[in-house]
């Protein structure tokens, strides 16, 4: 029997499985295909992945696997290779090959919050500086943006944003998390902001943000809760609304189409999570 899995920790609440079941349902796929959670940490991942067998169609891959599973890969897309994380994994005949689809789901976002009467955007803001923010810089640099800000706490390491962003080729200015005054000025300069901070980090800033009526564009990975008190200050503000649900179905349905070969109705996986909701 064909199964997938989300692998990482925690993943007892993961949407996976719902968006999943939803696009092979809308492929007419059989229904005795299961989609798991699996909890795995960066203790058992290798032991995991040696245990996969042929019946496996693919793995959705989260925090904190994105970046330490590329030691087991044998190959990485080229999107994976320059963002330094992936978060799929298709096994074919004992070849582990890497994808990153988290790229491809915040262009899909941002692009269906973006108007056509908006300017095409030039500087971005990303709080935050793990996995998911460096697949932000690869998206934002997609849509055409050129200067680029990230707001986080630490910056270096060889698996750090400044790794990320050397290898995509882009410069980023370095803007401190402890310095609430430079990250308002730094939102505030922003014609996109990106947020890839946890729920609950940004919170204390959200109350204390003020804007000037310039057309932004916002997204919040976070996706539980749905409305995060940074994504409603925005909103306040006159920002057009990315939500993380909306990058997250169009990162699962291009994991499906990795994993099967074809193209999932993204009507179906959207009216699946609002059933979920």
């Amino acid at each position: 029997m064909r199964w997938a899995a989300v692998i990482g920790t925690p993943v007892a609440h993961s949407l996976s499985p719902i968006l999943h079941r939803a696009a092979w349902d809308s492929l007419g796929l059989p229904s005795e295909w299961r989609y798991e959670r699996i909890e795995t940490d960066l203790d058992t991942l290798k032991g995991r992945l040696s245990r996969l067998d042929e019946d496996c169609l693919g793995l959705s891959v989260t925090m904190p696997c994105k970046r330490a599973i590329l030691n087991y890969c044998d190959a990485v897309d080229p999107v994976g290779a320059a963002v330094g994380a992936v978060n799929t994994v298709i096994p074919s005949a004992g070849i582990f090959t890497g994808f990153n689809t988290d790229v491809h789901g915040i262009v899909e976002a941002l692009k269906e919050a973006m108007d056509t009467t908006r300017s095409a955007p030039r500087r971005a803001l990303v709080l935050g500086s793990g996995a998911t923010a460096a697949s932000a810089l690869a998206a934002l640099g997609s849509l055409g943006v050129r200067n680029f800000s990230v707001a986080a706490r630490r910056f270096g390491g060889p698996t750090s944003i400044l790794s990320a962003a050397y290898r995509l080729g882009v410069g980023i200015d370095q803007v401190q998390w402890g310095d609430e005054e430079a990250v308002r000025r730094a939102i505030a300069a922003a014609d996109i902001v990106v947020s890839t901070l946890p729920a609950g980090v940004a919170d204390h800033l959200a109350h204390t943000l003020t804007f000037s009526g310039q057309r932004q564009v916002f997204l919040d990975v976070v996706y539980s809760p749905r409305r995060t008190p940074l994504l409603e200050s925005f909103e306040r503000g006159g920002a057009a609304i990315a939500h993380g649900l909306d990058m997250l179905v169009h990162q699962a349905a291009l994991q499906v189409r990795l994993m099967t070969g074809s193209d999932p109705d993204l009507k179906r996986m959207k009216a699946a999570l609002q059933a979920w909701r």
